[in-house]
């Protein structure tokens, strides 16, 4: 009897240690498990809970607020947008391409409108040999058909020289060998035998240089363009009408080299005749604005001169001198 109590004693004692070793184990396991469960559980919301906000952030500024967006973007290493976006580069540049507006656009109201140089056979800047004789004016008008001159210093130009009319109106500075110089306007057209390079000069004029028994001179001119106060003048030809009209320049400081009137198709260049007039054969034109060119490629536009015939119409323009 007492052997079978003491196995039965010892078979329970071993049942014990048997459970208690694996509630020992379980809870090796469940402490285990726990640390393992906890530790990665909390660095992996770490990570979120991190990012989270700070996208979260970003998009709200950017939505909300466009001033705040840019320094996020900036403190961001995903904030490239941020130079696209900057207004500096934008704004600069802009700056930049407008700055030549106010600067160049009053250039061309203070200067006048000019094209390239228009001189034909009298050159500016240029002297010229010649003789020089005299004849009798009268009132001073003459092939240029400018009218009674209001003064007789006056000259008529060689045909060569005179180059269709082209001088007409020009003014030359003449220098004769005894030292005495004079000016004078070109009204009129010395025929042959008067040859390339000579003047004939109103009485008047001549006599400023030399005696008028003398008859004839050596001397040398060149071209000027003198100070004056007048203004331009425009006049229609007899004649004139809306199918067929003449226009003459008068009163002009520098040669005139072109006349142009404005068209439906543009401007159109008039032709010259020696009788110093722009014609427009079809009326094309007639009424209409004028252009005026000089030999120094200065162009003048005069608006509203009606076509009246045989009347000077004055302007307000006149040519730049040199």
């Amino acid at each position: 009897m007492n052997t079978s109590r003491q196995a039965a004693r010892q078979r329970r004692q071993r049942r014990r240690l048997m459970l208690a070793g694996t509630s020992a184990l379980i809870a090796a396991g469940v402490v285990a498990y726990l640390v393992m469960a906890l530790l990665p559980d909390r660095n992996v919301d770490a990570g979120p809970a991190a990012a989270t906000p700070l996208a979260s952030t970003q998009v709200k500024a950017t939505a909300a607020d466009g001033e705040r967006a840019t320094p996020a973007a900036t403190a961001s290493p995903t904030g490239s947008p941020s130079p696209t976006g900057s207004p500096t580069p934008t704004g600069a540049a802009t700056t930049k391409s407008a700055r030549p507006s106010p600067t160049h656009t009053p250039e061309p109201r203070q200067k006048p409108a000019t094209t390239t140089a228009q001189a034909g056979r009298i050159q500016p800047h240029t002297s010229y040999r010649g003789v020089a004789t005299a004849y009798e004016a009268a009132d001073g008008d003459g092939a240029c058909l400018f009218g009674p001159s209001p003064d007789l210093m006056i000259a008529a130009m060689n045909t060569t020289d005179y180059e269709t009319s082209r001088a007409c109106g020009a003014y030359v500075l003449v220098h004769a060998a005894n030292g005495k110089s004079i000016t004078v306007r070109i009204t009129n057209e010395c025929p042959l035998p008067c040859a390339p390079g000579q003047l004939d000069l109103s009485q008047q004029a001549f006599a400023k240089l030399a005696d008028l028994k003398v008859g004839r001179i050596p001397i040398t001119w060149s071209l000027v363009s003198p100070s004056t106060s007048n203004k331009i003048s425009i006049r229609y030809k007899t004649g004139s009408s809306r199918y067929w009209c003449g226009i003459q320049a008068i009163g002009h400081r520098n040669p005139v080299a072109r006349l142009e009137v404005r068209t439906t198709g543009g401007w159109r260049r008039l032709p010259r005749t020696s009788y110093n007039y722009f014609i427009s054969a079809d009326g094309s034109g007639c009424g209409s604005a004028i252009r005026l060119t000089d030999i120094y490629g200065e162009r003048l536009t005069i608006n509203g001169i009606a076509v009246r015939p045989n009347v000077a119409q004055p302007t307000q323009v006149q040519f730049a001198q040199h």
